[in-house]
């Protein structure tokens, strides 16, 4: 072995460092991407690839271990090589960046908000991180998630109306609330203008 081979460039890794649990959550983590930045549903990819919903939603969340039949269809849905599909990153940087013009985490829009996802996507079983734009007179409303899910909101402009099951609160601009999630809940905007937020999901482990 000469001295450059044993050298190693810092932050890099090779193809033999990267283990079978990092391949899988690359993986995960691109069909969403891709997927969320063709505007595809799950359905949409599902009708595409010929792969279930539900077995699609799994390898989103990093559940689930497709065979390569299954990945190759997924990959043909997409119009991509599979190895542009599956291959690892070599950067292992520990600074990961979120660009505030990258479409790939414009997590909802239409005409009540725009919600925008902060946080890696593969962090998305442990904690949610999301800008809110509620226009005038906008509301999000949500399901009740898995028991002992709660919320922490900032609001950054504007004035809202947080319901949380039968509990109720206005908020304005610096104000942070906590609550349960587990229940049905809903963001109102009861201003004049726009209201920003910053919302937190925590799951209970």
């Amino acid at each position: 072995m000469t001295k450059n081979s044993a050298k190693k460039t810092a932050g890099t890794a090779t193809p033999a460092e990267i283990s079978p649990d990092e391949i899988s959550g690359q993986l995960s983590q691109r069909v969403r991407a891709l997927r969320k930045e063709r505007g595809w549903s799950l359905d949409s990819l599902s009708a595409a690839c010929g792969v279930s919903r539900s077995m699609l939603s799994q390898i989103e969340r990093g559940e689930a271990n497709p065979t390569l039949a299954v990945t190759v269809r997924i990959s043909q849905a997409f119009g991509i090589a599979l190895g542009d599909l599956v291959e690892a990153p070599i950067s292992t940087s520990s600074i990961e960046v979120i660009r505030a013009d990258d479409r790939t985490f414009h997590y909802r829009s239409d005409s009540e908000c725009r919600i925008r996802t902060l946080s890696p996507l593969h962090l998305e079983k442990d904690v949610e991180f999301y800008e809110v734009l509620l226009y005038t007179g906008g509301q999000l409303k949500s399901a009740p998630h898995f028991k002992g899910t709660r919320e922490f909101l900032t609001v950054e402009k504007g004035k809202i109306q947080l319901e949380s099951g039968e509990d109720s609160t206005l908020l304005g601009p610096g104000d942070s609330a906590s609550y349960r999630v587990d229940v049905p809940h809903t963001i109102i905007n009861r201003g004049r203008g726009e209201a920003v937020l910053f919302l937190v999901v925590i799951y209970q482990n």
